[in-house]
């Protein structure tokens, strides 16, 4: 959360300055309403920016990689179709025929091929 916060300062501060320096810049007198209506307007664009982009990181740092593996046995289906090459009929198998004692009982019964394993072999476990 302090990392979204920070984010969303880096960029609203420089957003609403630069806002500001245009309404400056300008050679006609500035009315107060016209400057705070569109101050308003740029903040609300800012807020939905910024709401998509903290889902983005909160959706990218919840995929599966080396570093966060996909337990085969506690996965859902949804989690199991987010790994390259897994269709839902293929996450749905994988569902129904566990448990698993390792990640290469995917193989030994035949749910995926050993190209699809070699894709997905560094992103999912068994626990």
């Amino acid at each position: 959360m302090r990392a979204l916060s920070a984010l969303t300062a880096t960029i609203a501060i420089p957003f609403l300055l630069l806002l500001a320096g245009c309404s400056a810049c300008s050679t006609r007198p500035s009315d107060p309403e016209q400057v705070r209506q569109a101050t308003a307007n740029a903040t609300s664009e800012l807020k939905n920016d910024t709401k998509a982009l903290a889902e983005g990181i909160r959706d990218g740092l919840k995929r599966p990689s080396a570093d966060h593996p996909i337990d085969l046995n506690t996965a859902t289906q949804s989690q199991l179709e987010t790994l390259p090459g897994i269709s839902d009929d293929t996450a749905a198998r994988i569902v129904a025929n566990r448990p698993y004692h390792s990640a290469h009982d995917l193989i030994d019964r035949r749910l995926v091929t050993p190209a699809e394993y070699k894709q997905i072999s560094d992103r999912i476990t068994t626990k």
